[in-house]
Parts: C-alpha cells; sequence; structure tokens
C-alpha cells in the first residue's frame, strides 16, 4: 500500500499519496493552473515554483480559484 500524507486542503482534512508536488496536486483537481493562486503554510508561492513544491504530511493549503465574468461597465 502506497504511503499517504494528511494534509488540510481548503480548511478540509485530505489524505493523498506521498511525493506529491503542489503542481500535481492542482492537476489531480481538475484546475486550470492559470486560473488558480496556491498559498502552502500561508506562503503565497508563486506558480514557477509549483512543480518543485512538495506537499508533506502536515502542510497547510489553499488554493483558489479565479471566475471570470462581473458587469460589463457602464456607459457615461
Amino acid at each position: 500500500m502506497a504511503e499517504e500524507v494528511e494534509i488540510i486542503l481548503n480548511g478540509e482534512r485530505r489524505r493523498l499519496p506521498s511525493g506529491k508536488s503542489l503542481l500535481q496536486l492542482i492537476q489531480d483537481l481538475g484546475l486550470e493552473e492559470g486560473q488558480v493562486a496556491a498559498e502552502v503554510n500561508r506562503q503565497v508561492v508563486r506558480r514557477d515554483a509549483w512543480e518543485r513544491t512538495p506537499i508533506v504530511s502536515g502542510d497547510e493549503v489553499e488554493i483558489v480559484h479565479f471566475v471570470g465574468g462581473g458587469e460589463e461597465p457602464f456607459a457615461r
């Protein structure tokens, strides 16, 4: 059986296989990389560092998904 780590993801406890990077976690969640921001242990992680940022047991991960849209600017 593969070793697992326990993390907090957006406030909820989750178990996942050990050895995952932040990038792999985001991909496993089915999120589009260009539309999310990520924080590990209250530190923002730049997109270019996601692949080399390991997720280890006890990490607190926050992933925010940006949603487009909104109202059209009103005419003057």
